[in-house]
Formats: structure tokens, C-alpha cells, sequence
């Protein structure tokens, strides 16, 4: 598992922010910046969609006076979906990271199988990011959800 003082790796993701769709190398996508990445297991889920996902909705402006450049949503979905999802959800100040083959998820470590309920998925963890450097590492428990909400990262800043 990837882990504090770690470079983020140079995989290619799919990015859905204000410029749209685009293909970047995630190490590319964060450098230069202070960022907050959150990942979850699956878009229109019911804990991603009711608590985690709505609450960097509503904190984004926090998140942004504590100095973060960016925050970004990463889940093992296609990029239709996520893009679906963050215009239901009124995300567009969230940039959504599509990982649909999970090798991100693969090569952060942070991976867990869920067998018929999706396969492969990423598991629920925020991290904060400088320059590329993962600062602070946040892995849930398995069906946690406290560490890497956006209530808890905005006091951990």
C-alpha cells in the first residue's frame, strides 16, 4: 500500500473537471498542487452517495481556505458514470477520477475485491497530496466510514 512521503504513480486516469473528459498521468494531474483525493467504492452507492461524496460537496469551500488546489473523487467506475454522477450529485467542483481497469487503485495498494457486488473496487481512504507526495494517508476500516470523510480531513489540514 502506498504510504506517507510516497510520490503518487505515474498512471494514467481518466479526469472529469470544469474542461471536461481528458486522459492525464495522475502524478501529472497533482502536481504543482495541494490536493485532497478521496476514493469510492462505486458511484450511486449508498454511503458514496448520501454521505461521502455530498459532504466534499458541501466543505468545498473549507477545504479550499485551508489551501487545497484541488479535490478529487477517485472510484473503479467508467468515466459515463462518474461524469452522471457528479452532475446529479452537483459535484462540478470535485474533479472525478475514472480508474474503470482499477490499475490506480492497483498500483496505490488500496484495492479491495467485492466479488459479485462489482469486482474490483478501491477501497474507501482519503490522502492528502503535495506536489505529488502523499502527506496524510487515510484507509477506512473495512465498511468504515469516519476517516476519510470530509469533515475529518478538513480538521486533519
Amino acid at each position: 500500500m502506498i504510504r506517507e512521503g510516497d510520490r503518487i504513480p505515474a498512471i494514467k486516469v481518466t479526469a472529469i473537471d470544469a474542461d471536461g473528459k481528458h486522459e492525464i498521468e495522475a502524478d501529472q494531474l497533482f502536481a504543482g498542487k495541494k490536493v485532497v483525493l478521496f476514493a469510492v467504492p462505486g458511484a450511486f452507492t449508498p454511503t458514496c452517495t448520501e454521505k461521502h461524496l455530498p459532504g466534499y460537496v458541501q466543505h468545498l469551500g473549507a477545504l479550499k481556505a485551508k489551501g487545497v488546489d484541488l479535490v478529487a473523487c477517485l472510484a473503479v467506475n467508467d468515466p459515463f458514470v462518474l461524469g452522471v454522477w457528479q452532475h446529479t450529485e452537483g459535484a462540478d467542483g470535485i474533479t472525478m477520477i475514472a480508474d474503470g481497469g482499477a490499475s490506480f487503485t492497483r498500483e496505490l495498494g488500496l484495492e479491495m475485491e467485492t466479488g459479485d457486488f462489482g469486482g474490483v473496487r478501491a477501497q474507501r481512504f482519503a490522502m492528502i497530496i503535495e506536489d505529488g507526495v502523499v502527506s496524510r494517508l487515510f484507509p477506512e476500516a473495512p465498511r468504515a466510514y469516519e476517516v476519510s470523510s470530509a469533515e475529518y480531513v478538513l480538521v486533519q489540514l
